[in-house]
């Protein structure tokens, strides 16, 4: 493990990306617009991020040599996604900063590791059991109720993972998951958030408002910034989720997805250590939007205020639009504050290959248009009620 440097690392130099998916596609664009060159490293030759990359290593998440030619070319390097080896994150840190540290990736991959490391510090989470056999499941769903069970690690937008109520369909639900899984206890939601906390490496720590979050069979929605909750519940929510990031000691961003219960419990749900789906529209109605934060996390530069000016939504595209009738994009964008973002990845079905920002002065308008964008290109957005 190298000594920790403190020094920014300033415009000019070159930020290294483990992964070139839409999230380094967009941190790519943040990093140009603000002098750096940028290096991916992906499986894809043609992924997301290629088109904006000054160097695409094309090599597996668990590829050390790749891994080591990517680090040889950058001054930091960071992951956009969690797939990512112990032995490519050491290989890494050995020659530059890694940002995330392979300790956060570590913690977070695993969602049974997680959960227990959340328990250990004292932070609030729902009802839940690691299950690896039949008999498990059996077990925690006579004394859990209805649970989602999830696999250990991988899994998101809804994919590897059951919903399962009856003991009687614990065989059905392993043979399902194929694997080490979680089970956590169906809970009574009011609504679910987002917090995204930046860390600097000398400790500086900045948090956007909480995002609101609507889901469809475990896929994002749409989100709406910042979320319309009380001032107590939103200041509570920011001051649990930074603390998770500093306990964790977060160099870069960690995004920290809750639940509020009917109830009225705030209970931690997952975290990522990276920019968040539900943050792709802060920037239109925030001072700093979460990929020019990630960036000056990273690279060690005086954190962007988080302040707001009003409201936006974000609604995810799904490739399924693409794959009936043509969409009316031009009618969609004649509507004020709408704004298109295309990741350049092909149509297929449930992938995001897209998003839509709204603007508004309040959520309430934001909304509106949201509403009003959408119904060029899909019947509706999921209800908020």
């Amino acid at each position: 493990m190298r000594a920790p440097n403190l020094r920014p690392i300033l415009p000019g130099a070159t930020i290294g990306l483990l992964g070139g998916g839409q999230l380094g596609r967009m941190t790519a664009l943040a990093a140009r617009s603000m002098g750096y060159r940028v290096a991916v490293l992906d499986p894809d030759p043609h992924c997301a991020a290629a088109s904006l990359a000054d160097t695409v290593i094309v090599g597996a998440f668990d590829d050390v040599e790749a891994a080591r030619q990517l680090a040889r070319g950058s001054a930091v390097v960071t992951y956009e996604i969690e797939r990512v080896a112990p032995a490519v994150l050491q290989a890494v840190a050995e020659a530059v900063p890694l940002r995330p540290g392979a300790h956060v990736l570590a913690c977070i991959q695993d969602r049974a590791r997680q959960k227990r490391w959340l328990g250990d510090h004292g932070y609030p989470v729902g009802p839940w059991r690691e299950v690896a056999t039949d008999a498990e499941l059996e077990q925690a769903l006579l004394d859990l109720g209805p649970c989602r069970v999830k696999r250990t690690q991988g899994g998101y937008d809804g994919r590897s993972q059951v919903r399962v109520e009856r003991p009687q369909e614990a065989v059905w639900a392993m043979g399902q998951l194929n694997g080490p899984s979680v089970a956590e206890q169906e809970l009574q939601l009011s609504l679910e958030l987002s917090v995204l906390v930046a860390r600097s490496p000398r400790g500086s720590v900045v948090a956007h408002p909480p995002a609101a979050n609507w889901h469809d069979d475990g896929v994002l929605g749409f989100s709406l910034f910042p979320a319309p909750i009380q001032q107590r519940l939103a200041r509570e929510a920011t001051e649990l989720a930074t603390s998770i990031a500093v306990d964790l000691e977060v160099e870069g961003l960690l995004a920290v997805e809750l639940f509020i219960t009917q109830g009225g419990r705030l209970l931690v749900n997952e975290l990522s250590p990276r920019p968040h789906n539900t943050f792709h529209g802060a920037g239109a109605a925030c001072a700093t939007g979460q990929f020019e934060q990630f960036v000056r996390a990273i690279c060690g530069l005086p954190l962007g205020a988080t302040e707001t000016h009003g409201a936006s939504v974000l609604v995810n595209l799904l490739g399924d639009l693409w794959l009936g009738p043509e969409l009316q994009l031009e009618e969609a964008l004649a509507i004020p504050g709408v704004s298109l973002h295309l990741y350049g990845k092909e149509p297929r079905p449930l992938r995001k290959v897209g998003h839509l920002t709204v603007c508004g002065a309040t959520a309430a308008q934001a909304l509106s248009r949201a509403e009003a964008a959408v119904a060029f290109l899909e019947p509706s957005i999921p209800s908020a009620s």
